[in-house]
C-alpha cells in the first residue's frame, strides 16, 4: 500500500487520520536566504514510512524562543497534532534555543529521546555530544527535536520513530500504521 499523505485543507476519511507537525527552525530558511532542506527530509521519511492517512502541517520559523514556543503550542493545541517534529536549533550557539522552547511548552520530558538520538549520531560523528535534542509531551502531543542536516535527520528518525506509534497509542492518539519494510515500529503483541 502506498503511503497516504495529504496536505492541509484536503480531507481523507480512510482509517484514523493523524495530524503531524513539522517545524523547521532556521533564521536563514525562514527569511528566504536559502531553501529549507530539513523539513522536506522529515516529510520524505513520513511519505515512505507511514501507511495510514496523515495531514502534515509545516512551519518554518526563526530561531526565536517565543516564536518557536508559540508555533509548538499552535500545532499541539489548536491544530491538534499528535506528533510535532522539529529540525534545527539544537546546537551550542546562542541562537540555538529549540530545546529551551520545547521544554517550556512540554508537560513532561521523555529523556530517552535525546539520549537515543545522541547515541545514534555518535556512531557517525563525534560532535553528536554537542547536540541538545529533547523530547516531551504537551497534552496528547509528542514533541521532539531532530538534528538540522538531512543526512542526520534520516539517521535518527529512522530509528527514533520505531517507538513513536506506540507512544501515540499510550497517549490515546490515532493508530499510526507503518510500512514495516521502512520502519519496523514496536508495539506489544496485544496491539
Amino acid at each position: 500500500m502506498q503511503p497516504i499523505t495529504t496536505l492541509e485543507g484536503e480531507e481523507n476519511h480512510m482509517g484514523e487520520l493523524a495530524n503531524i507537525g513539522i517545524v523547521t527552525i532556521s533564521d536563514r530558511a525562514s527569511s528566504g536566504q536559502y531553501e529549507d532542506q530539513g523539513g522536506p527530509a522529515i516529510l520524505g521519511f513520513f511519505e515512505e514510512a507511514i501507511q495510514s492517512p496523515v495531514i502534515v502541517h509545516y512551519r518554518c520559523v526563526s530561531d526565536e524562543q517565543k516564536i518557536i514556543e508559540a508555533t509548538l503550542k499552535e500545532l499541539a493545541d489548536t491544530v491538534g497534532c499528535c506528533v510535532v517534529v522539529t529540525t534545527g536549533g539544537t546546537g551550542p550557539t546562542k541562537r540555538d534555543v529549540t530545546p529551551e522552547a520545547t521544554a517550556a511548552v512540554c508537560d513532561r520530558i521523555l529523556d530517552g529521546f535525546g539520549e537515543q538520538m545522541r547515541a545514534i549520531s555518535l556512531a557517525f560523528v563525534p560532535t553528536a555530544i554537542l547536540s541538545r535534542q529533547i523530547g516531551g509531551t504537551r497534552g496528547n502531543c509528542l514533541i521532539f527535536n531532530l538534528p538540522g542536516r538531512p543526512k542526520a535527520i534520516r539517521e535518527t528518525i529512522d530509528e527514533i520513530w520505531k517507538a513513536v506509534p506506540y507512544c501515540i497509542d499510550l497517549m490515546q492518539g490515532p493508530f499510526i500504521e507503518m510500512n514495516l519494510e521502512v520502519c519496523n515500529a514496536f508495539r506489544p503483541k496485544s496491539k
